[in-house]
């Protein structure tokens, strides 16, 4: 069966917790060091499971890895394969960000299709286009996708701005002979993040962060010391927690500026927010009442993120009146319905569009996390809900949140493991 998350709800979320660091910007650094021969350390990265499963591919290649707590050193001197085994491959998402540094640096990449969440389809056209764009020749054989060719830089127009087809394309580009102009860049922190750690590695771009991005090719890039972006995501999370349950919840060294939508939904909804250079807050609306619904779309950066659809979609269940989600990003992010209404949550979805009545009793159930962020959503329903919630299928919760019943503990939930 598996181990499962129990959870007594029903009490108000109070205090501080640490940002925890980026787990989808600590992913793409984990493929940068491939572009160079020299090590590099990273610093911040989440204790989750998807660390060690990137791990896994890159020992795969020839590339050591080592893991001291939120430490990670990686050093691609050794590596002797241009083709990630298809097994390590598909548990994983990211793992096709190897194809970006090892087809510049080597002049070949092979990487399968990967796998990762069901929350809808995300081609890998973009990469593959953005890779012939720059002269490689790309064809699938068997299992894998390969690439291989000498680069030169380009203006590539990428047909939507997807986030790893982005970091992947900026990765290729490095050490491509030339300049390279992405339009229609994914414009996403953690892409910037994953620019500047190339920055720092020796790499000549400008313009990341916005929706056009410029890459001076150079011949090579060095080792780096180089620190991973706090979790937006999971600090957005706790602070939705804090609120939907009547509390107050503060995250230290959480970015604001990386929170602006979700933080404007809550001033909305009636929810307090506070903004320091040390921390990010938000609590219960001070008149004790409930919250108030609130209207958004989940859209790329700097719109609401859609990772954090399903945690919003929780807290939305204890606002009064009708609120309405639509995404537009995947089309499969509609996963937590289900497991919400069995708490009894009033929702129901037209399209990609979720529609949620509130304030809504909830009560606790057993349930799934069927992806990463619906595991966030039942939880914070749980933390909602009267009796015992008991959350199954926990590996898709601790690819994304490191040591959460701690950190949930810490404040004042109930919640174990067994």
């Amino acid at each position: 069966m598996g181990e499962q998350l129990v959870i007594h709800g029903g009490r108000p979320l109070r205090g501080r917790l640490p940002a925890s660091g980026s787990k989808n910007a600590a992913l793409y650094a984990l493929a940068a060091p491939l572009l160079t021969s020299d090590p590099v350390t990273l610093h911040n990265v989440p204790e989750i499971a998807d660390i060690e499963g990137m791990g896994r591919v890159l020992r795969a290649l020839g590339a050591t890895f080592e893991v001291d707590g939120e430490d990670v050193s990686i050093d691609a001197s050794g590596v002797t394969k241009t083709a990630a085994p298809q097994d390590l491959a598909i548990a994983l998402r990211a793992s096709f960000l190897v194809m970006g540094p090892l087809l510049a640096r080597f002049g070949e990449a092979a990487c399968p299709p990967p796998g990762g969440d069901v929350i809808g389809v995300r081609p890998l056209d973009v990469h593959l286009a953005g890779f012939r764009a720059l002269g490689a020749d790309v064809r699938r054989e068997g299992q894998h996708f390969v690439a291989r060719g000498r680069l030169r830089g380009t203006r590539i127009f990428l047909d939507y701005p997807s986030v790893l087809g982005t970091v992947n394309v900026l990765f290729a580009a490095a050490l491509a002979e030339g300049e390279t102009v992405i339009v229609n860049a994914a414009a996403e922190p953690e892409v910037a993040m994953a620019a500047e750690m190339l920055v720092a590695m020796g790499a000549r771009i400008s313009g990341h962060g916005s929706n056009t991005i410029t890459v001076e090719g150079v011949e090579r890039l060095h080792g780096v010391d180089f620190a991973i972006i706090p979790d937006r995501i999971e600090s957005g999370t706790y602070l939705l927690s804090g609120v939907a349950t009547g509390g107050d919840v503060a995250i230290e060294g959480a970015r604001a500026d990386h929170l602006d939508s979700l933080l404007t939904k809550l001033g909305e909804a009636g929810a307090g927010v506070e903004v320091t250079p040390d921390y990010v807050r938000a609590c219960a609306p001070a008149d004790g009442g409930p919250l108030r619904a609130v209207q958004l779309q989940a859209v790329p950066y700097p719109g609401f993120p859609t990772d954090l659809h399903a945690p919003m979609a929780a807290a939305l269940t204890q606002a009064e009146g009708v609120s309405t989600i639509h995404e537009r990003v995947f089309e499969n992010r509609l996963l937590y319905l289900g497991e919400l209404r069995a708490m009894g949550a009033r929702m129901t979805a037209g399209g990609q569009s979720v529609i949620i009545e509130g304030p809504t009793p909830l009560v606790g159930s057993a349930v799934r996390a069927l992806d990463v962020r619906a595991a966030a959503a039942v939880v914070l329903g749980g933390l909602c809900a009267s009796d015992e919630t008991v959350v199954r299928d926990l590996a898709h919760l601790d690819r994304g949140y490191p040591r959460i019943e701690e950190r949930l503990s810490a404040l004042g939930a109930r919640v174990f493991r067994r």
